[in-house]
């Protein structure tokens, strides 16, 4: 298994959270790290901005750099890959990180979010994907990792957050489809995605605050899982649905205690895995 020195990340949504925590672990390695996300300045809720994360990925040995873009629109994306290129040469990895989250029943869902989360989470992948790939195809051991779900149609994943569901999946049909249509092109597309809810600012913010952090575990844990696959041989896996935990245990790690915020806390699952959910 190779390591990932002097490899070329585009990375969508690594200002924060689980994004740039595999952005820091690829840098550990060296690795050089496109940052695309839109949070030019700080939020008031949301800690880390694009300029924040070059900054940290720098610190753990990595080179990086800033490429503010809105994943929505294709001229800014465009710019960014260009970014990319001008400044590393290549692209060796794409990560699909962004999205957008309302957990709200039909009712309860405006159009307004509705359109963002398809916008950011199908649609910007979907369009990352699509200019990326033509750099990939001259990688040596290219790959594409988007952070969603299994596909599983049980009705319960769809039944009080339809659209934010349909989203996510949209996401994960782009890697049962790629995966199929870049095999001969070598390019591996994997999915990636938590077995436990994970520590960042969306679940601070967006579903249970202070309470649900403490039955979280580490955005490293999905950072660790993601280092793993995206170091495996590129024609020898690809199409997989992995789960963080899943990865690491077959790697052979044997305490994953070291991940959760809280020693020894009552882990709450996460979305679209059986168990799941924030009973």
């Amino acid at each position: 298994m190779s390591g990932l020195k002097d490899k070329v990340i585009f990375i969508t949504g690594a200002s924060r959270g689980i994004g740039k925590a595999i952005a820091m672990r690829c840098a550990e390695d060296g690795a050089n790290i496109a940052v695309v996300a839109k949070t030019k300045e700080p939020h008031p809720k949301l800690p880390g901005t694009v300029y924040t994360a070059v900054d940290d990925i720098k610190k753990v040995g990595g080179n990086a750099i800033p490429c503010i873009a809105d994943i929505r629109f294709e001229d800014q994306v465009k710019v960014a890959v260009d970014a990319t290129i001008k400044e590393f040469g290549r692209i060796d990895i794409l990560i699909n990180d962004a999205s957008a989250i309302s957990l709200t029943p039909i009712l309860q869902t405006t159009m307004k979010k509705f359109d963002l989360m398809f916008s950011v989470n199908v649609r910007g992948t979907f369009l990352c994907s699509k200019l990326c790939i033509p750099h990939l195809k001259r990688a040596p051991n290219p790959h594409i990792l988007n952070l969603s779900p299994p596909l599983n149609l049980d009705p319960k994943w769809f039944a009080n957050n339809l659209a934010y569901t349909m989203s996510k999946y949209g996401m994960s049909m782009c890697v049962l489809g790629l995966a199929e249509e870049l095999k001969k092109d070598g390019i591996a597309v994997n999915a990636l995605w938590p077995r436990t809810a994970i520590a960042t600012s969306a679940v601070k913010n967006l579903l249970g605050g202070e309470k649900m952090i403490a039955q979280s575990r580490k955005p490293e844990i999905v950072a660790d899982a993601a280092y793993i696959v995206l170091t495996k041989p590129s024609r020898e896996c690809t199409g997989n649905f992995f789960i963080d935990d899943e990865v690491l245990i077959e790697a052979g790690f044997s305490d994953l205690s070291i991940y959760s915020v809280v020693p020894n806390a009552k882990l709450i699952p996460d979305f679209f895995l059986y168990g799941g959910g924030q009973t």
